[in-house]
């Protein structure tokens, strides 16, 4: 991995060659892991919100029939695209947490180790 430093000289993250960290298998699973998660759920959203705003403007009749008091569907779907944008982060904060973090720290471990062993 990247240079080696010379005597007295300062071992730290811009001697660290990334580009060849982002090669290895570990980081690759790792984006794996991140797009598995990040990709559906953009998808996801986008339909979600698009549908909204096309039954908005194709489909008045149906977004103002009335659910309770002056509650109607419209109002309701788009107090549900707030919902819906905190329960995905609340969903992606939890995967984060489980599942991308621990490859992260790993990666990390392993680098810093890495620095510490090339600083001696």
């Amino acid at each position: 991995m990247g240079h080696q430093p010379a005597a007295g000289e300062d071992v730290g993250a811009a001697d660290v060659d990334f580009r060849d960290i982002q090669g290895t298998e570990r980081f690759g699973k790792l984006r794996r892991t991140h797009r598995s998660f990040v990709f559906p759920m953009a998808v996801f959203f986008i339909v979600w919100y698009f549908l909204y705003v096309l039954l908005a403007a194709y489909a008045p009749e149906f977004m103002s029939i009335k659910i309770a008091g002056n509650i109607n569907v419209g109002i309701l779907m788009g107090l549900l695209q707030f919902v819906s944008t905190f329960v995905i982060t609340a969903a992606y904060v939890s995967f984060a947490n489980k599942k991308l973090d621990p490859q992260a720290e790993a990666i990390r471990d392993e680098l810093e180790a890495e620095i510490r062993g090339a600083a001696q």
